[in-house]
């Protein structure tokens, strides 16, 4: 009787590691960009172009795909054509277990042309782990 219950818990345990393993989450699904957006100051999604000196909203969803609260940074980085950084903000938060939460910035553009907003989900601005693979945007100013 004793090598029976050795037995099942032998069993047991590997199908435990067995299914622990095949749901874990890789260090960039801990959470998820989707729907990068630009909107206006009351949420609204702008479709037309963005003229100089206009604010606008650059937005995403981001969802926390763990079982546990995480901290996080959103973080955006706008580009111009040749690739110089013109903007730089992030905000911090937490989400809770599978939580999705909309944070945006504002960026008020100072000159015209093609703008790419690169958006970032990490751990931390000291531990800038990213919690996911980020997104970017494209910004027509005129």
């Amino acid at each position: 009787m004793l090598n029976n219950g050795i037995t099942i818990l032998v069993i047991l345990l590997i199908f435990s590691i067995s299914l622990t393993s095949a749901f874990a989450l890789t260090e960039l699904e801990r959470a998820t960009i989707s729907d990068p957006r630009l909107e206006n100051a009351i949420g609204k999604h702008i479709v037309d172009n963005i003229n100089v000196n206009q604010q606008i909203q650059i937005s995403a969803d981001i969802t926390n795909n763990q079982e546990k609260s995480q901290n996080f940074v959103y973080v955006v980085q706008i580009k111009n054509k040749t690739n110089f950084v013109v903007s730089l903000g992030w905000i911090s938060g937490q989400l809770t277990p599978f939580q999705t939460l909309s944070p945006s910035l504002s960026w008020s553009p100072n000159a015209s042309g093609e703008f790419t907003a690169e958006i970032f989900v990490w751990g931390g601005l000291i531990n800038h782990n990213a919690l996911s693979e980020y997104t970017t945007l494209q910004i027509s100013v005129s």
